[in-house]
């Protein structure tokens, strides 16, 4: 059987990924395809454990090297336990944020470098990477803004807005290191408009993995 499709979605807290994700699952469920969705960190019950460590808002100790060795191992139980057995059989998984995420946020904010995240997540991930990245691209201070109306703010969100200009500075960093697999998408309209935009390039991308 040919192996299923996947597909990572990327951007700053309260860009909308999680409202284009939902819209994507329907999208490509409707076509007759088998779809899962999954988090980062999180999506099986040692990585949600794992999460809870990550994102406790009381664990301002928690080292920097620490903070990516633990986003690798949750990746790494995720990667073993749903995504490459999904993929196996065929299937689409759409996850919540991946490695890019590490690269970002660690590697880029965190000033690990990005080669030092890349070796972790290499051996954490078994070298997967997705067949297309969609990174919602908005001003960190719109979409950290978003997020916080929502509910309080976890360890991550806590930081201070030049930490998340960096992190979108690292986005964009990397959207141009890796253009044929990330494609940015404005998020700054609707959410149907932005959604256009991706299924612009997911009806391409099933056109050419058709069973």
């Amino acid at each position: 059987m040919q192996k299923g499709l996947f597909i990572t979605f990327e951007g700053g807290d309260g860009s909308g990924k999680t409202t284009q994700i939902n819209l994507l699952r329907d999208y490509i469920a409707g076509k007759g395809r088998e779809v899962i969705t999954v988090r980062e960190p999180g999506g099986v019950p040692v990585s949600e454990k794992i999460r809870e460590i990550i994102l406790d808002r009381n664990n301002t100790e928690i080292h920097n090297i620490t903070e990516m060795l633990l986003y690798a191992a949750s990746r790494a139980q995720l990667v073993s336990q749903v995504i490459l057995p999904a993929l196996n059989d065929g299937k689409c998984v759409i996850c919540d944020r991946f490695v890019d995420s590490s690269y970002v946020y660690q590697g880029f904010a965190r000033e690990l470098g990005i080669e030092v995240v890349k070796t972790v997540n290499d051996i954490a991930t078994q070298k997967l990477v997705p067949d297309i990245t969609f990174f919602i691209d908005l001003d960190p201070v719109i979409a950290l803004k978003r997020r916080l109306d929502l509910s309080k703010p976890d360890r991550l969100e806590m930081e201070d807005i030049a930490f998340h200009r960096k992190v979108y500075q690292g986005y964009m960093k990397i959207a141009g290191m890796y253009p044929g697999r990330i494609k940015r998408i404005n998020g700054s309209g609707s959410v149907e408009d932005t959604f256009s935009q991706v299924r612009k390039y997911i009806d391409e991308l099933l056109c050419r993995y058709k069973n």
